[in-house]
């Protein structure tokens, strides 16, 4: 069995003894010594190409896996960013169950917890994420999971009469459908 190395130095060889016949066969007179000169600069450039590009093919390889590991790590760290802007309102709720098991003023607990919702709202709208707004808009399965169907006077057939669940869109696209009620 022939190696692959052993077939490209014959392959290299034979490329190289054609460019030299082709370049002396239209010459009249040529001395040995001119062409076996002329034979060894060809083998050394065909030597120094054959090195170049196993140096790209290293270099391509080495890019490769230095993408490949840079991707690893943005999916394992890519919701850093996120989670570094809930830690504050983590610990607004801690705050929050510290100082109503503190006293007994529910409607300041109650304030705080709405202020805290607030927050978070904030915090993923900056994220992109949207409430979908479904009640009387025509039923769509790509946003809308219809759990029931309803007999209502006041909306035609297919329209959504109640969100029995909040949807809600990320950038462009559905995290969740609204689960919704349907007028029949």
């Amino acid at each position: 069995m022939v190696s692959t190395k052993e077939q490209h130095n014959e392959a290299m060889d034979t490329v190289v003894e054609e460019m030299v016949e082709e370049q002396t066969a239209g010459e009249q007179e040529v001395s040995e010594e001119n062409v076996d000169t002329r034979y060894e600069d060809l083998v050394k450039q065909l030597e120094e190409q054959q090195q170049r590009y196993l140096r790209a093919q290293a270099d391509f390889d080495n890019f490769r896996r230095r993408t490949v590991k840079e991707k690893e790590e943005l999916g394992q760290y890519a919701s850093m960013k996120l989670i570094g802007q809930l830690l504050p309102i983590v610990d607004n709720f801690e705050r929050a169950i510290v100082a109503s098991s503190a006293n007994n003023d529910f409607e300041s607990l109650a304030k705080g917890v709405d202020m805290i919702f607030r927050q978070l709202t904030q915090t993923l709208e900056q994220e992109g994420l949207k409430p979908m707004e479904v009640v009387g808009e025509p039923f769509n399965p790509e946003f809308h999971q219809a759990i029931m169907q309803v007999e209502s006077e006041e909306h035609e057939e297919g329209i959504v009469v109640e969100e029995v669940q909040k949807g809600y869109i990320l950038k462009d696209k559905v995290l969740r459908p609204a689960m919704v009620k349907v007028s029949s």
